[in-house]
C-alpha cells in the first residue's frame, strides 16, 4: 500500500516571517542609501533591496509558473530592471545613487500595483458570475 503525502504549506514553515524579515532588510537598505549613512551594512542591504524589490514585484505577476521558474524569472527580471535603470540614468547624464533607487522603487511599485489591480479585477469578475 502506498501512502500519499501532502506537502506542508509554506505558511506553516515560517514563510511569512521570512518575507517580513526580507522586506525589513530591503527597506533598511533603501533608507541607508537615501540617507548616505556611513555604515558597513549600507552596501549589502542596498544591493539586497535592488534585487528584492523588482524581483518580488515581478514574481507577483507570475501566478501560473512553478516556484523554481518563478524564482529564476523574477531574478532575471530584477537584474534587467536594474540594468535598464542604470543605462537610462547614464544616457541622460543624471546618474546618482538616490536617483537609481528612486527609479527602481517607482518601477517596482507600478508593477506590483498592476498585479494588485489585475487580481482585484479577476476577483470582482468571479463574483459577478
Amino acid at each position: 500500500m502506498q501512502t500519499l503525502g501532502i506537502k506542508p504549506a509554506l505558511s506553516g514553515s515560517g514563510g511569512p516571517l521570512l518575507a517580513g524579515v526580507a522586506a525589513a532588510v530591503a527597506g533598511v537598505g533603501a533608507v541607508l542609501a537615501f540617507a548616505d549613512a556611513d555604515s558597513v551594512l549600507r552596501g549589502p542591504f542596498t544591493l539586497f533591496f535592488l534585487l528584492v524589490a523588482p524581483g518580488a514585484a515581478i514574481a507577483a505577476q507570475l501566478d501560473g509558473l512553478e516556484p523554481f521558474g518563478r524564482v529564476v524569472t523574477s531574478v532575471a527580471g530584477a537584474i534587467a530592471v536594474n540594468l535598464l535603470v542604470a543605462q537610462g540614468l547614464i544616457a541622460t547624464h543624471s546618474w546618482s545613487v538616490p536617483g537609481g533607487i528612486t527609479a527602481v522603487t517607482v518601477i517596482s511599485s507600478l508593477v506590483l500595483l498592476l498585479s494588485l489591480v489585475r487580481r482585484l479585477g479577476a476577483r470582482t469578475e468571479r463574483r459577478r458570475t
